[in-house]
């Protein structure tokens, strides 16, 4: 990817690039454990972290060596790893940089290296980093950056690839539901709306409620809106697997009093399990591609995250 390419990305479009890999707040992975556990090997520290920057924080994919799931943004060293996406940032002493030096979360930390490898994407998007950090000062050799650089790649590749199988899955969902409503309801002439309700910080809700309440809350979910449809006009939901994320086909684009039955359900699931679910909801008659309603459905889902924060 070019240099041009990264700075014409504003911070809305990196933010949305986020949103599209549908991984924030997502749950552990083996893969990235690994990667994290790598990196603080090769790099001798004792701490090293797979960090997204969200809008308002920095969310850990994976970590080790450092509690908690995320920190706020502001006090994130990652936030300035982002600023040049082609270049690894390395700090040798962060006591001694005045950008660093009065951080409370690096002196709880006990933090003073920091050496971090931006994670791009194809469209030179800078979504995170991947981070080590010691409690001494010090630099990283050639062999020890490289494998740093590495390692961001990889994880990248993990991400994209991740957003690969979904998308595919996201894709049979559109069709089979298109499909069901064109059956269900042969006169409404291509009209029809996609909604994506998502449950948020999946990872903080299994912490809280452990991974068989969750599943079981999730199922629960899954059954209380797949009540709001109306299957005579060829409704249709389905949740993508592994995740907390459900994709709905309503045979027609007036669904005003759908979106409200799923508004109920979401503060329902707010008041009986803690659980955050926001949704975003296109509508078509005009013969629009499902893709096309399905990506400006994506953007609302990414507005309604943008008034939460």
């Amino acid at each position: 990817m070019s240099l041009s390419a990264t700075a014409t990305l504003d911070e809305s479009e990196r933010q949305r690039a986020l949103d599209a890999l549908h991984i924030v707040g997502s749950l552990p992975e083996p893969a990235y454990d690994d990667i994290v556990k790598v990196a603080a090997a090769v790099c001798g520290t004792p701490m090293a972290l797979v960090t997204l920057i969200d809008r308002d924080r920095q969310w850990f994919k994976a970590r080790t060596g450092v509690e908690g799931l995320q920190t706020e943004r502001n006090l994130a060293v990652c936030d300035h790893a982002i600023r040049q996406p082609n270049e690894l940032l390395e700090v040798g002493d962060l006591s001694s940089d005045a950008r660093f030096a009065h951080n409370p979360l690096l002196q709880d930390l006990g933090a003073r290296f920091y050496a971090g490898m931006p994670l791009v994407t194809d469209e030179g998007a800078a979504v995170g980093a991947v981070c080590v950090l010691d409690m001494n000062p010090r630099e990283l050799n050639p062999t020890q950056r490289e494998a740093l650089q590495a390692l961001a790649r990889l994880t990248m590749t993990l991400m994209e690839g991740r957003g690969r199988e979904r998308e595919q899955q996201v894709a049979e969902i559109l069709d089979k539901g298109v499909a069901e409503e064109a059956a269900a309801a042969p006169d409404a002439a291509g009209a029809y709306s996609v909604v994506i309700l998502e449950v948020q910080d999946l990872t903080e809700l299994t912490q809280r409620l452990g991974e068989r309440t969750l599943e079981r809350q999730l199922q629960h979910l899954d059954q209380s809106l797949e009540q709001c449809l109306q299957p005579q006009r060829g409704d249709s939901i389905n949740r993508v697997s592994g995740s907390g994320e459900f994709i709905a086909v309503l045979g027609s684009s007036d669904v005003e009093e759908t979106l409200t039955r799923f508004k109920q359900v979401a503060r329902e699931a707010n008041q009986n399990a803690g659980a955050t679910l926001l949704l975003g909801a296109a509508s078509t008659s005009t013969g629009e591609s499902t893709t096309a309603v399905f990506l400006r459905a994506d953007q609302a889902l990414s507005a309604a995250k943008d008034a939460l924060r």
